[in-house]
């Protein structure tokens, strides 16, 4: 069931079925989660099965402010509150040692856990009614199967888990790719996954450089959105630069069937079967659509989509991320 996010009483009745140990789709700036009270396991634990997530991949959760943090995590290091006062609310998770015997199926059992304020006003208006309840920080991973194209409108969510699930609406993302993950468990913090947030602004903010994954020398924590294969539409997905897109549609000619494009280059398929849509050139616009894109080729019954590489520099890292991992599952 979808519920307009700012109707009166919809926060209400989710409030009501969270605090219930219910499940509800929330709306965040990043991408819709499927959310349920952090510190009920069992709540919890349906989220996993809803989803099919192993039980020791951990969630993320969300906060209604920093105040809050104390509540699930051990300890706050000096630079993980500079970065919550630069960037909360909004799209940055932080890992952080868990507090013990707090939101054990959350954190898959792992002793860190990862929090975020989201910048949604729905997000957040709902986090302060459950608050109200006593419901303090909701998990929320992405509101779809696991290893699956993230939703970013509550009719995503409502096609992946059917009408039985409350799904409060708060229109499109305006992100649309999930949040940047810094790990703040070690003495050089490492950026675990790229999102709208760059490395270069979060390093500002910290005053210090951060690691890659690939440059530390001890296993970073486990953390949500960071598996080789994952935000994986149906149909395989291939990346490519420009001339191989042009080559591979000559080649192909009038016969290419079931095959939906995703480029900036601009392309004349000889096939009018071809499923074309330009790929902005601003970064962020393209974080924006990209998943409903991947969707929409699915929902058209593409059987392959091509998409053209992201350029390199550094405001692509999100997209690049989710489409590298996209076509890793492939």
């Amino acid at each position: 069931m979808i519920l307009g996010g700012q109707q009166p009483g919809s926060i209400a009745r989710a409030t009501d079925a969270l605090a219930a140990g219910g499940m509800v789709g929330l709306p965040t700036e990043t991408v819709y989660g499927l959310a349920a009270d952090a510190c009920n396991d069992a709540a919890v634990r349906g989220i996993f099965a809803a989803k099919g997530r192993p039980g020791d991949h951990p969630l993320i959760v969300h906060v209604a402010a920093g105040a809050d943090v104390a509540r699930f995590a051990a300890d706050v290091p000096p630079l993980a509150r500079k970065l919550i006062a630069a960037f909360w609310p909004g799209p940055l998770t932080l890992i952080l040692p868990r507090r013990p015997g707090v939101a054990d199926a959350a954190a898959g059992g792992h002793a860190t856990i990862g929090l975020r304020s989201p910048a949604h006003p729905v997000a957040q208006a709902l986090l302060a009614a459950c608050a109200a309840r006593g419901v303090h920080g909701l998990a929320a991973p992405s509101a779809n199967r696991f290893g699956g194209v993230s939703p970013t409108t509550a009719a995503h969510v409502a096609a992946e888990f059917g009408a039985d699930l409350l799904v409060l609406d708060g229109g499109a993302c305006a992100v649309g790719i999930e949040s940047s993950i810094v790990d703040c468990t070690r003495a050089a913090p490492a950026l675990l996954r790229p999102g709208q947030l760059g490395r270069g602004e979060i390093e500002r903010a910290a005053g210090v450089r951060l690691l890659l994954k690939e440059e530390l020398t001890a296993p970073a924590p486990q953390a949500p959105g960071t598996l080789a294969a994952h935000y994986a539409p149906r149909a395989p997905v291939r990346l490519m630069d420009a001339a191989q897109l042009r080559a591979a549609l000559d080649i192909l000619g009038q016969q290419a069937r079931h095959i939906a494009v995703w480029a900036r280059a601009p392309l004349r398929p000889a096939s009018s079967a071809i499923a074309l849509r330009r790929m902005p050139d601003d970064a962020q616009a393209a974080a924006q659509q990209l998943f409903a894109v991947l969707r929409g080729f699915d929902d058209a019954g593409a059987r392959l989509i091509w998409v053209e590489t992201p350029p390199a520099d550094a405001a692509w890292d999100g997209v690049r991320d989710r489409l590298q991992r996209a076509a890793a599952a492939s």
